[in-house]
């Protein structure tokens, strides 16, 4: 007993040796406050469907810590966004600028739905046309008739 108790200790001790530690976070709380607010609103450029504050990509770290360095150097949020985004481009902002170059961001989905839309009625149309129109005969319609009141008065047995 003494060596599994003795085994089990060894192991979570080796365990806890490869921990890591947590990243520090800025000196300055107002720093880091500020780092979240902008960096919310900034998409990682490896993830694309995630924030950078909430990435965990080391391209997200090295973002993060050049938001962090232009706080410090006295930047406003203007200025960073603006630096950030003439170095990765509009994309880089999750609301990027309405203005010529976006108009396909902003202006795509809606494109895409019309189109879709337009395809689907011009699809039942054809469909609707294709499929032939039968007049059915007085003798049909009496043969349909017997043929469900039979139906019917079986199931009612």
């Amino acid at each position: 007993m003494k060596q599994i108790l003795l085994i089990s200790l060894l192991i979570f001790s080796f365990g806890s040796s490869l921990a890591k530690d947590a990243i520090p976070l800025a000196d300055d709380p107002v720093t880091e406050q500020r780092l979240i607010s902008i960096s919310e609103e900034m998409r990682c450029l490896v993830c694309q469907n995630e924030s950078l504050a909430g990435s965990r990509s080391d391209l997200a770290n090295d973002l993060r810590r050049e938001i962090r360095t232009l706080i410090k150097e006295g930047k406003s949020d203007d200025q960073i966004r603006n630096f950030m985004v003439e170095r990765y481009g509009d994309f880089v902002l999750y609301r990027p600028p309405v203005k010529p170059i976006t108009w396909l961001l902003w202006i795509g989905p809606f494109i895409i739905l019309l189109m879709g839309i337009v395809g689907l009625l011009t699809y039942l149309r054809r469909r609707n046309d294709a499929v032939s129109t039968v007049v059915l005969s007085d003798d049909d319609n009496h043969r349909i008739d017997a043929l469900l009141n039979n139906k019917n008065e079986k199931g009612a047995l």
